[in-house]
């Protein structure tokens, strides 16, 4: 028996047990049972609605140096790469110039696009790299160190999309590193958080730990050596990150650090323009990313299965969760299948076959959870969103959808000395060793295995919703592996249900990623009673923190736009300001 075919039969025995089916129902979904959504256990999102463009991002100082891209002529892709430079110094969380992404967009002739920008293996790793090695090693330290991709990627969108200079993108950015910015409440409290690791690395330390405590609110924070990073960038492109002096220094203290990234590997990295992966549901459809994103393949995975349960994700509370979950548990089950498919040869056609996705929601058991085939230690309820996301439009119908990573919050913790940049932690998101599970508790395959050159599998899920041609919704998140099913549930909610996007953004969130077997819940959002009936169908329930911070913007009938930022998060919508040159 082949190594597909011996998988095909073990994953049947697991989701492919026959299940009794729902019964059939008659009449239109509204004559169905209430589908109110849960509570909004963060609060309500920040809305702002403009008619001129609309920029939003985790950080509100990035957001205007978008909308003033917009107001000095730029189009949707312009602004993006202003906001993600600006996060780069505004939001060291996540923001950066030393990690990688994706983007989807869309022109105002209607054509979509899709660019990797995953960072990639340095060439001196393999499948043996980690083997004899701590579990910390991909996480902490050089080694942990993928080949960044930021850089190259804003200047790739540019080259193709963008319409103003390069340099005027990159001005916003320098002159918030330059000048410096008013710390807001929430970098204070993500540097506590992370004190133990930032506090080992000198420069770290000496930038966010002035006097051994962390930045407080208000301070005024000013980055020289990340000024200077960036206008060398601005003045001479990309290759100023990825040649000569900054290259040599970036890959040098790797190096110091255990790490194996070299200058040629900075030297040699480019982006990829893909084919955007699109999908239908109920007459919408959402144009993401193709692998090495899994998200993709597990919102056709998903939505597929509930295609298929006679508008199940359409009922009260519990049962609609129990097939979200159910079908959420077959999707990343799957999961462990991918990798890049520039280097393996990834089944995606068997995968997504609608007969089989057909066949695994009629899997479900209304009545009945089913069971995982092992488990493991149980997620960090205190999981960061390690991540940062950005939406852009204008009234013309660009849209740009971008979600960039350093991994871990602040990558691996350590600032280059002299450049200003967090190094990233990537290399976890390989499979670094068989069966040892990643910080986001995700157990990887093969495909997904350490390779010079590959990129490693991401849960990253830019999206931009379409209703026939027209653009309706552009969605992102942060968020590891609880990704794909956030903007799922986004879109669900805001398209499909029409609850309006502020509430849909603001609404609690569920995920389940089939290892560990459990469905988690966010603090506070689940009543008892409902609880109770969600335990009595067998599932394993688990409460933690906020899941995700979604940045999103609606295209609305009457010509405006409606940018959300989630409650969750500290970030902002911005718009141009009305005739500002």
């Amino acid at each position: 028996m082949s190594g597909w075919t011996s998988l095909a039969v073990l994953l049947s025995t697991f989701v492919l047990a026959p299940a009794p089916r729902l019964s059939a129902r008659s009449g239109p979904p509204a004559a169905r049972a209430s589908v109110a959504p849960l509570p909004e256990p963060f609060g309500a999102a920040r809305s702002v609605v403009s008619r001129l463009g609309m920029v939003v991002t985790t950080v509100s100082e990035a957001s205007r140096a978008g909308a003033e891209i917009l107001s000095a002529g730029g189009n949707a892709i312009d602004a993006a790469i202003a906001s993600a430079f600006a996060l780069a110094v505004v939001y060291p969380q996540a923001g950066n110039l030393a990690g990688g992404g994706f983007l989807i967009a869309r022109d105002r002739s209607g054509r979509l696009y899709a660019l990797d920008f995953r960072e990639t293996g340095p060439a001196l790793t393999n499948s043996d790299t980690f083997l004899s090695l701590s579990s910390r090693a991909s996480v902490e330290g050089g080694l942990a160190v993928a080949t960044p991709g930021s850089v190259r990627g804003f200047s790739a969108a540019h080259a193709r999309l963008g319409r103003l200079p390069w340099s005027r993108l990159l001005g916003p950015a320098v002159r918030l590193a330059r000048d410096g910015f008013r710390v807001p409440a929430g970098l204070t409290r993500d540097l506590q958080d992370e004190r133990e690791v930032l506090l080992r690395h000198a420069e770290s330390r000496r930038i966010f730990f002035p006097g051994g405590e962390p930045l407080s609110q208000g301070t005024l924070l000013r980055q020289p050596e990340l000024a200077r990073t960036l206008q060398a960038i601005a003045e001479q492109g990309a290759d100023a990150f990825h040649r000569g002096p900054i290259a040599r220094r970036v890959a040098s203290f790797a190096q110091i650090e255990g790490g194996v990234l070299s200058e040629s590997d900075l030297a040699d990295y480019a982006p990829v323009w893909r084919i955007p992966h699109e999908l239908e549901f109920e007459g919408w459809r959402l144009v993401t990313m193709p692998l090495p994103s899994s998200g993709g393949i597990l919102l056709s995975s998903i939505l597929g299965q509930l295609a298929s349960v006679n508008g199940s994700w359409r009922e009260p509370a519990a049962t609609r969760i129990h097939f979200l979950a159910e079908a959420e548990r077959r999707a990343y089950a799957d999961r462990g299948l991918l990798g890049d498919g520039d280097c393996h040869d990834i089944p995606l056609a068997w995968l997504l076959k609608p007969l089989r996705l057909a066949a695994l929601g009629s899997s479900i058991d209304p009545a009945r959870a089913s069971r995982s085939d092992t488990t493991i230690a149980g997620a960090d309820p205190e999981e960061r969103p390690q991540t940062t996301h950005l939406s852009v439009a204008t009234p013309n119908g660009e849209a740009v959808s971008i979600t960039t990573t350093l991994n871990g919050y602040f990558g691996n913790g350590s600032v280059v000395p002299g450049v200003g940049v967090f190094l990233n932690n990537e290399m976890d998101d390989f499979t670094t060793v068989p069966g040892r599970a990643n910080i986001f508790q995700l157990i990887q395959g093969k495909a997904n295995e350490v390779r010079a050159g590959a990129r490693p599998l991401s849960s990253m899920t830019p999206t931009i919703v379409l209703e026939g041609d027209r653009p309706r919704f552009v969605i992102g998140s942060p968020g590891g592996s609880t990704i794909p099913t956030t903007v799922l549930q986004v879109f669900l909610n805001a398209g499909p249900r029409r609850l309006g996007l502020a509430a849909a953004v603001a609404a609690a969130r569920l995920h389940h990623q089939h290892l560990p077997d459990q469905l988690v819940f966010e603090k506070g959002s689940i009543p008892a009673r409902l609880r109770a009936e969600l335990e009595s169908r067998g599932h394993i329930l688990f409460e933690r923190d906020a899941i995700g911070i979604v940045h999103a913007i609606e295209f609305q009938k009457d010509g405006s736009l409606l940018g959300v930022a989630d409650p969750r998060g500290y970030g902002a919508p911005a718009a141009p300001e009305p005739g500002k040159p």
